[in-house]
């Protein structure tokens, strides 16, 4: 860990020596900040979703941690992005079907070491899967999250854990996401307060109609797309409704490069330590 450690650090100065220094407290909805989602952590360094890839995103100055959420068959919430444990564990089937209990038996970080030999390390042979009880234990309000209803039904339980660590009135320190609009809409009931981005993934590109955007600007804050698929007309759209527009997975140079000035307002990487050149 230590090793993988000290290159993320040399990764991080070499590329914060050609760029403006950010800072950790980003946007509520529209700046002009262009900000960096750590996808899953820093998922390229690390097993994604566990402690030791929020260890890194935190490390690299990301303006948020990504956090996908499942539930378990007893009503815990944990970081998942898949409905089932087999691609990132030693265990199988959906999370949804096994208590915390049996999550936390599981082994969540030897996937990695045998995809990515040259980042291997022992240590991620003994991670489990965090519950975000336990991320908010680890980061409080040091750090900022972006976090995903991947099903709806988890709503109540989410908004109970942000109160209980005192992040739902901390303006920017929580966006919450969903490809679910219900999920979404049930979350602006309980607490109006919280920004909230719908997702698409759109598999053509595609223009948004006036229409569609009022609808939106009911209950979001603003949109999170697949990048490629959308272009500078679509941003422009959007920011003019009020929107926000933040485009996943970017992961080289160049793409972000292409995302900041086509005008988005910041990108889900897996690479969290990566810039766009502001000029």
């Amino acid at each position: 860990m230590r090793n993988i450690s000290l290159l993320f650090l040399c990764l991080i100065l070499l590329v914060s020596a050609g760029c403006e220094n950010r800072s950790a407290a980003p946007a509520f909805v529209l700046t002009d900040d262009f900000i960096i989602i750590a996808h899953r952590g820093a998922s390229a360094y690390a097993p994604e979703h566990t402690l030791p890839a929020y260890n890194l995103a935190v490390l690299s100055g990301a303006n948020y941690i990504e956090i996908d959420l499942q539930m378990t068959k007893d009503g815990e919430l944990i970081a998942l992005h898949d409905a089932e444990v087999d691609r990132t564990t030693n265990g199988s089937g959906l999370s949804k079907t096994q208590t915390l209990d049996e999550i936390k038996a599981l082994e969540a970080g030897s996937w990695f070491n045998e995809q990515f030999p040259q980042l291997a390390d022992s240590a991620y042979e003994s991670v489990e899967i965090p519950t975000l009880e336990e991320i908010f234990q680890r980061y409080g309000r040091s750090a900022n999250y972006y976090i995903e209803t991947k099903s709806p039904g988890m709503e109540v339980k989410l908004i109970n854990l942000l109160r209980k660590h005192s992040l739902v009135h901390s303006k920017s320190k929580v966006i919450i996401q969903s490809f679910h609009s219900n999920s979404l809409r049930k979350i602006r009931k309980l607490e109006p307060g919280i920004p909230l981005v719908q997702l698409y993934r759109y598999s053509e590109k595609v223009r948004l109609t006036d229409r569609e955007l009022r609808s939106l600007k009911k209950y979001a804050s603003g949109i999170g797309a697949n990048f490629g698929k959308v272009d500078e007309d679509y941003i422009q759209k959007a920011h003019l409704h009020g929107l926000a527009v933040h485009l996943f997975t970017v992961n080289t140079d160049e793409d972000i490069q292409q995302a900041y000035e086509i005008g988005a307002d910041g990108v889900f990487t897996d690479y969290p330590e990566k810039r766009p050149d502001t000029y």
